[in-house]
């Protein structure tokens, strides 16, 4: 197995377009960091169960490096083109892609996938693999999306986060807070809430007594951030609805979405399951998911 790079941006490759495209949006974020640039490909060598009739395990497995070494090339060169000075090592892992990447993980500075993978044997179901990341990882995850397929993740706009008052969420907060810095741009605190977030049923409750609670509890939350970066422009919103929707209408302006892995009331499970594949599938600009440091042992 491959050794890991301390403090890398780990890109997963698969040889798709959204991989390249995500390659060059984690340059940018190595680069902003000033960190090194890791590109992944993993690869499962199926098991050959007709011995003489297919090719042998090492001649499968001598292929699979291959396309992958290929791969990482193509992805390699797309990032050299935009960033040529940045510090970029590759490796082709045979392994299961979401246990090497979470290995990745233990190291990395972030994991970032395409927004759609090849799947199969030699490739990434970027969906599940965010997922499955999200709850194992051990750094924040980012799906590289843009407005259309084939478009890169968008550059300019504002970077916008979902909090809930959570410990997740005050992790994602301190991402987000510092994207904003390193992107010089505006940073949009959105907090939803509904009656399936612990108020009363909508026959009883008061929407003006509500949002003047809900403000109050973003402010104190926000507070200490608020003091260690005066200089950013922070804009908090209040809003009554499910958090997925509203999150997705910030996205198609922002830059960057940013969500933590757990969380409570509306939020809760945002990252997994379906509204974590509605983040994925359908965001207009890259979704961050930040999990909270793991206890020991977990």
């Amino acid at each position: 197995m491959s050794s890991v790079a301390e403090g890398a941006v780990v890109v997963g490759i698969d040889g798709s377009g959204s991989a390249r495209r995500a390659a060059v949006w984690a340059a940018g974020e190595a680069a902003k960091r000033g960190k090194r640039l890791r590109l992944v490909h993993v690869y499962v060598v199926p098991p050959v169960r007709m011995p003489g009739v297919v090719p042998s395990v090492e001649a499968i497995r001598s292929a699979f490096e291959a396309q992958g070494t290929r791969w990482l090339a193509e992805a390699r060169e797309a990032v050299a083109e935009r960033y040529p000075d940045l510090v970029v090592e590759t490796a082709a892992r045979e392994w299961a892609p979401v246990a090497a990447l979470v290995q990745e993980s233990q190291a990395a500075t972030m994991i970032v996938l395409g927004s759609r993978g090849l799947g199969g044997f030699t490739g990434l179901l970027v969906g599940s693999t965010a997922v499955a990341l999200a709850q194992h990882g051990h750094c924040p995850i980012v799906v590289a999306r843009g407005k259309r397929p084939e478009d890169g993740p968008p550059e300019t706009g504002p970077v916008v986060v979902g909090t809930d008052g959570s410990e997740s969420s005050d992790t994602a907060l301190a991402f987000a807070f510092e994207e904003t810095s390193l992107r010089r741009t505006d940073l949009i605190v959105v907090r939803v809430w509904n009656e399936v977030t612990g108020h009363e049923s909508a026959l009883t409750v008061n929407p003006e007594e509500v949002e003047s609670s809900e403000r109050r509890a973003v402010d104190e939350q926000l507070e200490p951030w608020l003091a260690k970066f005066p200089d950013l422009r922070v804009e908090t919103v209040i809003a009554r609805g499910r958090p997925v929707r509203a999150l997705l209408g910030f996205g198609e302006r922002a830059q960057l979405l940013v969500v933590g892995s757990r969380g409570r009331g509306g939020f809760q499970g945002m990252l997994l399951g379906s509204t974590s594949q509605a983040l994925v599938a359908h965001s207009e600009c890259p979704v961050a998911v930040v999990r909270p440091a793991l206890a020991e042992g977990e």
